[in-house]
């Protein structure tokens, strides 16, 4: 496997149309930034609000691309298209453990991708000169391995 392989599979495969999981994780985003906005004003800008600000932003992402249909079918005559949505050729879904280590790994991707934003932060806040980069980053970067690996032990598992 090269590495543009594993990073397709770890931060965008599994981007197929789906409305219901879109919906849970659009809503897991209005939650996660939710908690950024009502934190208090001096804490806002510390390293666990930020954390579920940049999770928010990535869940979000994630949700608006599983909104997205496919061109699967495009092109099709209306029997291919038939076939192609009997429920014989549908993608299954993966297992409860498998989607939630998902959902913990795309919320630590946005910490561990996006920390250099906080240099932007760090304009916006004047009172804090040093914005928390590495715990946003360390935090984000633990919480995108955890998901990896309970990824790694539920598909093993169940093979």
């Amino acid at each position: 496997m090269t590495l543009r392989e594993f990073s397709l599979e770890n931060f965008a495969g599994d981007l197929e149309y789906h409305p219901r999981r879109a919906v849970l994780y659009l809503s897991l985003a209005t939650a996660a930034f939710c908690f950024w906005a009502f934190s208090p004003s001096e804490g806002k800008f510390t390293a666990v609000p930020l954390v579920f600000a940049f999770g928010s932003l990535t869940l979000l992402l994630k949700g608006i691309f599983l909104l997205r249909k496919s061109s699967e079918g495009l092109g099709l005559s209306e029997q291919e298209l038939a076939n192609l949505s009997g429920p014989t050729n549908r993608n299954r879904l993966p297992s409860t453990a498998t989607q939630a280590a998902q959902i913990v790994q795309d919320f630590g991707t946005g910490a561990f991708l996006l920390w250099p934003l906080l240099n932007i932060f760090r304009d916006i806040d004047n009172s804090s000169d040093h914005p928390p980069r590495f715990p946003v980053f360390l935090t984000g970067a633990i919480l995108f391995l955890l998901g990896w690996l309970i990824r790694r032990l539920a598909s093993s598992s169940s093979a």
